[in-house]
């Protein structure tokens, strides 16, 4: 055996673990010298055993010919993974031992990871009745913690390890040489748990750990060759550093185990630091998250929970933050790595708390955790029980203070230390000569940011003292180094570090690692303006590049770039520029003058301040002063130099900080001192009190040390009047809220000059706050009005109109906009207004991160934790009243876009009454509108108006159309009464071009003129009325000018037919009301349980040259899905890679394909990550298309559950009754269905959408068996939701065929696939019938004399052109006999059309008729329906009425809003069907004609509701009642217009005496009938063959057959090229 040095480990008295590197041929020899047996068990899985079993087989192998041992070596492998840690997988492994007579003498080695450790021992501790085992774990993770301990165990679906063991192994095997092979991020999992161990139990190790991350990381990334570090002459220093970490990690747990092996005494339970909130985590994210990645997050949230309970300093927090962020370990749930994922959705305070009722640690329903003390050290030698609420107030998303006067009153206390020093402080020391020891800095999210970017360069090293109250910093001289390539410094959010950190980086030498350093940051980071500070450094000759966008990071910046001289630098937008040049300055090239440039400079108290600490270590910065007035300068003068760090530097609490406390005992009128913070502070802010708190009715003193502030009694505040907060800008948020409630007049001397009331507080000075973390002045005023106080945006601030505290709102949820500020100040309101929630608590991190902790335990208010869940998510709009009534729609836009005929064609459609207010307005002012406007004005006509407004809304609330004036808009009063209706009814906007509309309105003349340009008035309107809608109508007056039937007509051997009418106005208009009313949503029937539903991917950049054989690739399917990510404008198309399509330009898009289909879009905007073009990060962008598609009533939105929860809440919010498809697209091909990570997407989409769809990708034929387990597992509640599973790639087209909710189809006519393996929707009918889901059926016609029918072509053409194996035949009988009942019962009976004269006489044998067969008394249509016993029943209907309405329907003239006066000629059963379709358009009074007037009176009372007059002559029509529809249901032959002709009905002209209208001739021959021939002779009259009707209820047969639309062109073309035929 060779020679090798190992560390021994004692662990219950026995030095059983042994740790070195290389350690195989010593294992195998330790095992056979020491534990005899007659067979040897490896186990291992299949990762492990490509990298180590042949090894150990060969020292086996070699060993036992050496010793002349008759044993034997058996080896098994497992798969990889947690899914082997099962019940399953236990007696897979027991089998084979038993398979091979394995006895109790054997031995077994887990050669592995936690899960093959856990699971081998379990079968060791079990199989007969116990034997032994030895550890050789494989990765860190279970090199110190699950191989240590005798803890072995399986998983349930109950919860991870809840079955298991208590067995020891005979021996750990630590080889380190293992790491070598292990990825960097399974290193970082285990370095969790050896963090964790030196946070509870030694502070030296951790303190070792903080400093020496980087040396650690480099010991696995260095291959040891030639089996060097087996003896310790080999080893090197990193190795040895690695090897020295991993023994004290495995002795501390060790030692624990020893002294409380059975977990009795609690002691082992403080190995379980970090694991109960942890193993919560995991619970939910397993397996894209790893178990040490959990525990990390664990960790820093049961630090919090001891720092909320007062146990932990937020030093000692701090510190185990930043030591797990040095080992890339997440510290947060918001990092990017979990809230990419889809579990992060249901990462809720509840199911967190819920799953930590299953915790071995647990008392009964009391939860425990580990309480740190400090590090090092915890409160108790076990865990200790915690209360729930103080749990679920650390893991909530916000916060709420409950009002009441501090319980610590008199409060002494001390803000933590200033960021603005911190960060200074930092660079001054990195960038300095020697050691300096700096005290209370802030610990925080900016300080940490700071602290690793400075490491990055190299410009610094840190370590810590005094339990981490002391950063002790060995500054570099100057000296920094660029970051190797590919890695970026990552900023976060933080803007003080990243305009420091500009300049630092030019100080960076050249490398031959990376030409430049890139520096960058979050999406909020790259919208803050860094341009000025930029073209400074470059007109000094630094290179700098933006990456993205011109003035923002991130930046690309050459090193050894400051070369010094003269720099001139705009310095009006932030002090920070300034003071980043100042703090470099001393090591450029040449001595520096910075010149300011730009007007007044803002922020000086900050540039001061720097100045002052550059002094301190060593550097001093001249100003100039004006020799002829005294005054200094904006000129500064830096000499070469290099800093000299101070030995100890302490650095003053942070002013800005400190007004919230002061500002809270001002609002509760209690007493308030903050110590380290007076009057000979550095920091603007301090002045806070006596500037802003003293006016206000405070007491305040102060020292150079301390401040105190004694409010006024509750609600006794002033306004301050008029208050310029240049010098301390950052505690503007913290004066508005203050001001929000002062209602007592300003001081003598600050009142304010003009008109406003005395209880105004106008701050100016503070113009750069609107770059900040937000946009803080829009952020105070938006966020201010929720609580009812009114605001006025100022150019350089805000005026607030204080209110008394009793009449605020209530139960406000603030949005912080992440921004720690916003929260702080809002948090000082809610300590006075009831129920204020503090949405995004944690942004208070920044600077404060005990805030929410010290307002309890330092202040003495209680703070309660919130779950935000779906509480700020308004009412989704357009939904039913309480009452369950639907809304009134209003309809709001300009003069002359359309808004009355299209609200008259909706009111029709809908059959509400119109409102027009204009004409509202006149009936209450006669005078009329023009006039009322000439002789008051038009302030008053708004005023008047506005008062009509809300008297139409409640007197018309419901199931009306209300058109609005154009001007409706103008006020704010009334955009906020349609701003507030919009919240639970319609507001549509109709849109149209503004060029039709000055058109129009300048032959308009009924309204007074506006006095100035239209346009100007559109250009001011256009974000009123988006502002105040949330439903927008594109008016596409072409279409609805356009005379319905003058579409080109169908060509059949080159004669002319007329075509299928295209879609009007009054269709699109019908389906949009109908949608966004709820009174007929324009859904997929189709997705019902039981049913098949596709939908096309059109997948073309442009949709328009499609528009033409739209309906030909639409054949089949429910719905259209519009690819948004695909669409590009003519700029784009050479767009290459992921990018935004203008959002007009997808208007466009909808409004065209509505144009020319009613079918419901599917409005699909898919990311780069999941397989589309759309831009990951664009998140705006997507919720902005996803809000158009909403607004204009799409009927189905995809939204990736990738997208931010409060994004897609919102979204899901205002949806109204369009449905939300939850959408996730795995091409990786890694996602396994049934596994975890899809269960976790499932409800994560559940929770979400309306339908829930999960695309993967087949590896091969089988994975598709297992997808359509799951999804039949997901389908088997009553309650589920439709699903969408499928696979992608060739493997996956199983999968397709067999879905049966909205799988997406192609079509040949594209221009390419829309996904890799999708088939059309005839290849999927096609496959169906092979597999015998979609069996042949036999359609029929009944009747006689039918041989010359055209329905067969009909029907026959629409099957095969959807590739349906159907059938359609004609049965001509002379009765109803036994051949017609055994064709209804047959098996394969998929339907029948039936005819004269049999259309009452089947009525006998069918189980149910329609309502509308019922009442015309006919049937025409059977359709056979299975029951839910599963017997089938006959069900009789009658399609004729429906043919008779869609051609009158399609055809009417657009002038005609609403059907009038018809005529029905003749009194047979065609004529019951007519009389029921214009009852059903609206028409009254239908006239009914017939030679024998005995036969028509029979139908007076025929149809019920229908207002019937019998009439004997059908010309001279009274004033206004002449027919606008003819229906002529007579035979052809029994009209003429010859007058000499005397046996048949004579037809005038007098019978067209309306000017427009349709006559409809039921006649198919002759295609010119004399009724049609007359009409010919009336240009607006639009005339339709029979041919034509009957080619409109054969449609709705065939959709009432087979649930698909029928396709009309094909079908149409070949009947009339039968009809010509014959």
């Amino acid at each position: 055996m060779a020679t090798t040095d190992t560390y021994r480990v004692s662990i219950l008295g026995k030095e059983s673990i042994h740790c070195g590197f290389h350690l195989i041929p010593y294992i195998v020899g330790t095992v056979l010298d020491t534990l005899p047996a007659s067979t040897y068990v490896l186990i291992t899985d299949i990762n492990i055993a490509a990298l180590h079993l042949d090894a150990f087989r060969s020292e086996f192998s070699d060993a036992f010919a050496r010793s002349g041992k008759s044993s034997r070596l058996l080896t098994h492998v497992v798969p990889p993974g947690e899914t082997s840690k099962s019940r399953e997988g236990k007696a897979q492994i027991e089998d084979f031992l038993l398979l091979n007579k394995c006895t109790r003498d054997s031995v077994i080695l887990a050669l592995g990871g936690g899960v093959i450790g856990d699971l081998v021992g379990f079968v060791a501790a079990t199989f007969m009745r116990g034997v032994r085992f030895v550890q050789i774990p494989t990765t860190l993770l279970a090199m110190v913690d699950s191989s240590v301990g005798g803890k072995t165990a399986i998983d349930t679906p109950h919860g991870k390890n809840l079955i298991g063991a208590f067995w020891q192994p005979e021996y750990i095997f630590i080889d380190v040489a293992f790491l070598e092979t292990l990825p960097a991020r399974e290193f970082s999992n285990g370095m969790a748990e050896v963090i964790k161990t030196a946070a509870i139990w030694t502070e030296s190790e951790f303190a070792s750990l903080e400093s020496r991350s980087a040396e650690i990381f480099a010991a696995i990334q260095t291959p040891s060759a030639n089996y060097s570090g087996r003896t310790k002459a080999t080893r090197s220093a990193a190795q040895e550093l690695l090897l020295s970490v991993i023994v004290g990690s495995i002795s501390v747990k060790a030692y624990i185990v020893t002294n409380d092996e059975r977990e009795l005494t609690g002691l082992r339970n403080l190995v379980n630091f970090g694991h109960t909130i942890g193993h919560a985590i995991e619970a939910v994210l397993t397996p894209s998250m790893l178990h040490g990645e959990c525990v990390s997050i664990g960790m820093i949230l049961e630090a919090e929970v001891s720092r909320q309970l007062g146990k932990l300093g937020q030093v000692g927090l701090g510190r185990l933050t930043r030591c797990l962020k040095a080992y890339n370990l997440p510290v947060s749930l918001a990092d990017a790595r979990i809230t990419n994922l889809p579990g992060s959705k249901l990462l809720t305070m509840e199911r967190l708390l819920d799953i930590m009722k299953i915790d071995k640690k647990n008392s009964g329903p009391e939860k425990k955790i580990v309480l740190l003390a400090a590090i090092g050290t915890t409160v108790e030698q076990k865990a200790s029980v915690v209360p729930d609420s103080v749990i679920a107030k650390t893991l909530a998303e916000a916060a709420k203070v409950v009002p009441d006067v501090p319980a610590k009153n008199p409060v002494r206390m001390a803000t933590p230390g200033s960021k603005s020093l911190s960060n200074r402080a930092l660079i001054l020391a990195a960038l300095g000569r020697g050691t300096c020891r700096l005290t209370n800095l802030l610990h925080s999210d900016d300080t940490q940011v700071m602290m690793a970017a400075l490491q990055e360069l190299k410009g610094a090293s840190f370590a810590w003292e005094d339990g981490g109250e002391t950063l002790v910093v060995h500054g570099g001289e100057g000296s920094l180094s660029v970051p190797p390539k590919g890695h970026e410094i990552y900023l976060g959010n933080a803007g003080t570090a990243a305009r420091f950190l500009t300049t630092v980086c030019t100080l960076a030498q050249p490398s031959d690692s990376a030409p430049t350093t890139v520096i960058t940051g979050n999406a909020r980071m790259k919208q803050r303006p860094i341009g000025p500070l930029v073209e400074a450094l470059r007109e000094n000759g630094t290179g700098i590049d933006y990456l993205e966008s011109d003035g923002c990071l991130p930046l690309s910046i050459a090193p050894a770039g400051l070369k010094g001289g003269h720099i001139r630098l705009a310095a009006s937008v932030s002090s920070q520029y300034v003071s980043s040049i100042l703090l470099c300055a001393p090591y450029a090239g040449e001595a520096v003058t910075l010149e300011l440039t730009g007007g007044q400079v803002i922020s000086q108290p900050y540039i001061d301040m720097t100045i002052a600490m550059m002094k301190t270590f060593g550097v001093e910065v001249t100003r100039e002063v004006d020799k002829m007035t005294g005054k200094p300068r904006d000129i500064y003068t830096i000499p070469q130099s290099t800093y000299h760090n101070p030995p100890e530097y302490s650095i003053e609490s942070d002013a800005s900080s400190a007004t919230y406390p002061l500002a809270i005992a001002a609002m509760t009128g209690s007493t308030c001192t903050i110590s380290n913070i007076g009057s000979a502070s550095l920091q603007g802010d301090a002045m806070f009190a006596k500037q802003v708190l003293e006016p206000m009715g405070c007491i305040v003193t102060q020292t150079e040390t301390e401040t105190t502030v004694q409010g006024p009694p509750i609600g006794q505040l002033k306004a301050i009047g008029l208050i310029d907060m240049e010098p301390m800008t950052d505690a503007f948020l913290t004066a508005s809220v203050l001001a929000a409630v002062a209602v007592g007049s300003p001081l003598a001397g600050r009142e304010l000059s003009d008109d406003t009331p005395s209880t105004t507080t106008r701050i100016v000075g503070i113009a750069n706050q609107r770059v900040k973390e937000c946009n803080r002045i829009r952020a105070m005023i938006d966020q201010l009005a929720k609580f009812g106080v009114e605001t006025k945006e100022l150019d350089d601030g805000l005026e607030i109109y204080g209110r008394p505290i009793a009449k605020l709102k209530e139960g406000v949820s603030v949005h912080c906009y992440d921004d720690h500020r916003v929260a702080m100040a809002f948090s000082v309101l809610g300590s006075a207004i009831k129920d204020t929630i503090i949405e995004e608590k944690r942004c208070v991190e920044k600077t404060w991160p005990n805030w929410w902790d010290d307002l309890e335990n330092k202040i003495g208010l209680k703070v309660e934790g919130v779950e935000l869940g779906n509480a700020t998510a308004d009412a989704s709009a357009s939904t039913l009243l309480p009452s369950g009534d639907a809304p009134s729609a209003i309809i709001i836009g300009m003069r002359g876009s359309g808004k009355t005929y299209i609200g008259q064609l909706a009111a029709a459609t809908l059959e509400w009454p119109f409102i027009d207010a204009d004409a509202y307005f006149e009936e209450k002012y006669p005078i009329g509108v023009r006039k009322y406007v000439q002789e008051n004005g038009w302030p008053a006509f708004r005023a008047a108006e506005t008062d009509i407004l809300k008297e139409l809304f409640d007197k018309f609330p419901t199931r009306h159309i209300i058109s609005l004036g154009g001007g409706i808009v103008e006020t704010p009063e009334a955009r906020d009464v349609l701003k507030t209706y919009s919240k639970h009814g319609p507001v549509v906007h109709i849109v149209r071009q503004i060029d039709e509309v000055v058109e129009y309105l300048g032959a308009e003349s009924s309204r007074p003129a506006y006095g100035e340009p239209i346009t100007d008035v559109f250009k001011r309107r256009e974000p009123w009325f988006a502002e105040c809608c949330n439903y927008e109508f594109i008016n596409h007056t072409t279409v609805a000018t356009v005379p319905a039937g003058s579409m080109s007509p169908i060509e059949v051997d080159g004669q002319l037919f007329p075509a299928v009418p295209s879609r009007s106005t009054r269709d699109e208009v019908a389906r949009f009301f109908g949608h966004i009313t709820g009174q007929s949503p324009n859904l997929a029937p189709n997705l019902a349980h039981g049913k098949r539903s596709y939908f096309l991917s059109l997948t073309y950049p442009d949709v328009t040259p499609a528009l033409s054989f739209l309906e030909d690739i639409t054949a089949g399917v429910d719905a259209i899905e519009l690819r948004v990510d695909l669409l590009r404008t003519t700029k784009q198309f050479e767009t290459v890679g992921p990018h935004t399509p203008p959002r007009a330009f997808v208007a466009d898009q909808i409004a065209a394909i509505r144009k020319k289909t009613s079918l419901p879009i599917v409005f699909t905007a898919r990311t780069a990550s999941q397989g589309g073009s759309f831009p990951d990060g664009a998140v705006k962008e997507a919720f902005e298309l996803f809000e158009l598609a909403i607004r204009l009533a799409v009927e189905y939105v995809d939204v990736e559950i990738s997208w931010p929860e409060q994004d897609i809440r919102g979204l899901i919010s205002r949806k109204g009754y369009s449905h939300i498809i939850a959408s996730w697209h795995d091409w990786s091909g890694k996602m396994q269905w049934g596994s975890p990570e899809v269960d976790t997407i499932f409800h994560v989409a559940d929770n979400f959408g309306d339908i829930i769809k999960i695309v993967g990708k087949a590896n091969s034929f089988e994975d598709n068996l297992t997808l359509r387990q799951f999804a039949a597992h997901a389908a088997g509640s009553p309650s589920s939701k439709p699903l969408l599973a499928i696979n992608m790639g060739i493997e996956g087209q199983l999968s397709r065929i067999l879905n049966t909710t909205f799988s997406p189809v192609t079509h040949p006519l594209l221009p390419n696939k829309a996904a890799p393996g999708q088939l059309s929707f005839v290849e999927i009918q096609t496959a169906l019938h092979l597999i015998g889901q979609l069996p042949a059926k036999k359609f029929y016609i009944f009747g006689k004399p039918i041989a010359h029918s055209m329905s067969p072509a009909l029907h026959n053409t629409g099957f095969q052109s959807l590739g349906l194996p159907y059938t359609y035949e004609i049965f001509e009988t002379d009765d109803v006999d036994h051949e017609v009942r055994f064709i209804l019962t047959s098996p394969d009976f998929g339907g029948a059309s039936v005819t004269i004269p049999f259309k009452r006489d089947i009525m006998a044998h069918l189980d149910e008729l329609s309502p509308e067969a019922q009442a015309i008394g006919a049937v025409n249509t059977i359709i056979p329906r299975i029951k839910a016993d599963g017997s089938q029943m006959l069900y009789g209907d009658n399609t004729d009425w429906l043919g008779i309405r869609s051609v009158v329907r399609a055809r009417l003239p657009p002038s005609v809003h609403a059907l009038g006066p018809a005529l029905v000629i003749g009194a047979g059963g065609t004529a019951r069907a007519a009389i029921y379709a214009l009852h059903a358009l609206g028409a009254s009074p239908i006239y009914i004609f017939n030679r024998t007037r005995s036969s028509a009176e029979a139908l007076v009372h025929a149809i019920p509701g229908a207002q019937v007059e019998v009439i004997d002559i059908i010309d001279g029509w009274p004033a206004d009642a002449a027919p606008t529809v003819i229906v002529s249901t007579v035979p052809a032959s029994a009209t003429t217009t010859d007058e000499a002709n005397s046996n048949t009905l004579l037809l005038t002209p007098s019978i067209f005496s309306a000017e427009e209208g349709v006559v409809v001739d039921m006649a198919y021959r002759p295609a010119k009938t004399p009724l049609l021939t007359l009409a010919q002779t009336k240009p607006k009259w639009e005339t339709v063959m029979g041919l034509d009707v009957l080619l409109e209820q054969g449609y709705q047969q065939f959709e009432l057959w087979t649930g698909r639309k029928c396709p009309r062109g094909v079908v149409a073309k070949q009947v009339w090229q039968r009809y010509q035929a014959a």
